[in-house]
């Protein structure tokens, strides 16, 4: 039996997502709206046979929502092979979208042993660490630019590399309101932020990424990462070298493009 149209394209994109290539774009039905491009994901996902570390939060910037006209942000899984250490490098491409800073956190698995709500009241024993990550966003497709969530959400969330600082034990401070920076001095370019641009906070989008997963009945056997959203924005990356963020009291978290 011939493969359908969504498996064939599904097939083609998980290759481009395993080898770092980049393929001809999705047609705008699997792309146009966000519920046809979640079930292209989750697709794409279900065929990726490689360990997930973690999620990742998108489309958090309440702006970007109303211009877009979407109700609430979406998820994506992040894999292992995804995952580096601040410093390392990364080789963009021409459908490399930017550079965003983000708080993260290392999440117990036995949050889905909750049986009811999962709220602000009952989150803080279920976080390790909280940490600065470095998300480096692009399609794996011949593409530039955003017309909706569901170009991203369609393309494994658009999720290049994530990098994540020093870890700090999770504590009770105003993560909803802290300075942001990432910066690149060759380049004379540096973009201030805050953490209450994710979301109303990193706090709020992390709950809403833990109630999804619970709606969606995804379960891991092991401590996991939630990548939160970009304090920044996505930030053009207009030179390759070192790039620099910092959030205020949570650390600094560094890239190199290459």
């Amino acid at each position: 039996m011939s493969k359908t149209q969504i498996e064939r394209l599904s097939d083609k994109l998980v290759r481009a997502f395993l080898s770092n290539k980049i393929v001809s774009p999705l047609p705008l039905k699997y792309t146009k709206k966000i519920n046809n491009a979640q079930k292209f994901r989750k697709l794409c996902e279900s065929k990726v046979k490689k360990p997930v570390i973690g999620f990742k939060a998108a489309g958090t910037a309440f702006p970007v929502m109303k211009k877009l006209k979407e109700k609430e942000p979406f998820y994506a899984s992040v894999y292992k092979h995804n995952l580096l250490k601040s410093g390392r490098g990364v080789k963009i491409n021409k459908s490399t979208l930017g550079i965003e800073l983000e708080v993260c956190y290392f999440i117990k698995k036995s949050i889905f042993d909750i049986k009811g709500k999962i709220s602000s009241k009952n989150i803080s024993k279920y976080i390790s660490y909280m940490a600065p990550c470095i998300e480096i966003v692009g399609y794996r497709q011949r593409k530039k630019g955003i017309t909706s969530f569901g170009d991203l959400c369609s393309d494994f969330g658009a999720n290049v590399k994530f990098l994540v600082g020093g870890r700090k034990k999770y504590k009770k401070i105003n993560i909803g309101n802290l300075k942001t920076n990432i910066s690149n001095k060759k380049a004379n370019q540096s973009v201030n932020g805050n953490t209450n641009s994710v979301y109303i906070n990193p706090i709020n989008s992390l709950i809403f990424v833990l109630k999804k997963l619970k709606k969606d009945k995804i379960v891991l056997n092991k401590d996991f990462y939630v990548f939160t959203g970009s304090t920044v924005g996505v930030v053009p990356i207009i030179r390759k070298g070192l790039y620099t963020g910092k959030i205020d009291k949570l650390g600094t978290v560094k890239t190199i493009i290459k």
